[in-house]
Order: structure tokens, then sequence, then C-alpha cells
């Protein structure tokens, strides 16, 4: 059950020794990067990039499966609901019309239509496992003195770190409720119909939600006793000095970000015209 949980996993790779103020700014700046283009050459170096990282990190497929799946279930309902409300959306971006499938009326399929959504697609494969492995692979605690590091608040800093530690634990107790009523004979497993298998997951997770903010207001009320935010500063115990290692991985992130920018002067837009 804890390969299924979503949340820092221990390692020994360079990426876990990185400091946390150093992968979210690789992250931040890479995304931007990703979601302002329309590149398919750099959205695919970054899809790859993430993938080897991925590789560095130790990260096996079970461990995100289900992250991957359900990224994949909605870049393809995004994707079928831009084709209904424009299917003639790539001809005006692209300035070109070739017809791969006549179909009907005004739903036909070109090739600049398909190869627009094909890069709608990838920029979904390229911010997301890059959240999820900064999510991976830094720890909260370190997490939070990072941030400190570079300017933010401590207690927003502090906030954060509360969050990422909460995620696995919700779902850890999800995942431990419905096991227990699987066991009282609620079947919620893939035996069952879709219909039954949402039915019985909300049945969990509305009384999941109130029990996290119930232990929220605890934690909240019990801070507040021990007079948290009273000082201006505060010192940290995973309080980590910026290395050689992540001096480079933000030049490299600043890197991709200024190749993005360059790439609006080439393609003379957001967008990539191999029809030009």
């Amino acid at each position: 059950m804890a390969n299924q949980l979503v949340g820092y996993q221990d390692g020994d790779s360079f990426l876990y020794r990185l400091s946390g103020a150093s992968k979210l700014l690789f992250f931040i700046l890479v995304s931007v990067a990703c979601m302002t283009t329309y590149d398919t050459r750099l959205i695919i170096f970054i899809g790859l990039l993430s993938l080897y990282l991925f590789k560095l990190a130790n990260i096996h497929w079970h461990q995100v499966s289900f992250i991957v799946k359900f990224i994949g279930f909605f870049a393809l309902i995004n994707v079928i609901v831009v084709y209904l409300f424009a299917p003639e959306y790539g001809e005006k971006i692209y300035q070109a019309r070739t017809v791969l499938w006549a179909g009907w009326g005004r739903f036909y399929l070109t090739s600049q239509e398909l190869f627009y959504l094909l890069n709608l697609s990838f920029k979904y494969f390229c911010t997301v496992p890059l959240a999820v492995l900064f999510l991976m692979t830094t720890h909260p605690s370190q997490f939070a003195s990072s941030l400190n590091q570079i300017g933010v608040p401590y207690k927003i800093a502090y906030a954060v770190s509360l969050t990422l530690r909460y995620i696995p634990d919700v779902q850890e107790e999800f995942y431990m409720i419905r096991m227990s009523q699987e066991a009282r004979g609620l079947e919620l497993s893939k035996k069952a119909k879709l219909i039954d298998r949402i039915k019985g997951n909300l049945q969990i997770v509305i009384p999941l939600i109130f029990s996290s903010l119930d232990r929220i207001d605890t934690a909240s009320t019990a801070m507040e006793l021990r007079r948290f935010g009273k000082n201006k500063k505060r010192t940290w115990y995973t309080y980590k000095v910026f290395s050689k290692q992540d001096v480079m991985t933000i030049v490299i992130a600043i890197l991709i970000l200024a190749i993005s920018l360059a790439l609006f002067y080439i393609n003379h837009g957001r967008f990539y015209n191999p029809w030009s």
C-alpha cells in the first residue's frame, strides 16, 4: 500500500540531495516554458527530460501509475472537448488544410488539427510529471526551509510543509478505510460496476474531507498555543545551503526558459508550424 502513496519517498540519488528551493525554481521555470510554448520540439525534449529524471530518482511505474492514468483521462477529455468546440482551430493556427477524415457537417479532421491536439496533450505530460517528481523527492521540512531561504515568509512555508505532510496521510487513511469497507462486503474493486465504485468511494471521501479539516483545526490550535508566529524569523533544523548542483539546476531551468522565449521569435509566435 505504501507504494501507492504519492508523497515523499526516501532515496539517495542526486535529486534527493538538491535543495528544495532549487527544485522548486526548476519546476516553476520549466513549467512556465512548457505552458507558454507550442513548439513540439521543446515540449518533447522536456517530456523526455522528465522521464530521465524519473529514472535518476529511481521512481517506478507502480508508484505513479494512478497519477499517470488520471492525467491521461483528463487529457483525453480535454482533447475531445477542444475538438468538439473548434474542429477547425488547427487550420487557423497553421494556415493550412490537409483533410484526413471528411466526417460529417462541421466535424472533420485535418493534419493541422491533429497536430495541435497532440501538442496540447503533450503539454500535460511535461508539467505534471515534474510536479510529481518534485513532490516525491522533496522532504516537506526541507522544502519549507528552502522556501523561507528564497524569501517566502516562514508562516506560508510552514503551511506548505504541513500540506505536503498531510497528502500521504490522507491517502493512507483513504486506502485503510476502503480496505475495511471491502472486508465488510462492500465491493470497490474493478469487479464492481463503475457507478457503484463511484458511490462507494464518495461515501469514503466526504467523511475523510471533514476529518481532515478537523485535523487541520487541531494542528493550528496546537501551534497557536505554542505561540507559533510570534517572531519575525525562525531557524530551521533542515536548513541547507545551495551547492554547485543547485546552482547548475537553476541555470539549466533558466536556459530552458530562455530557449522557449527565443522560439517565440524564431517561430513568429507560440506555435511551431511545420507547414510554413
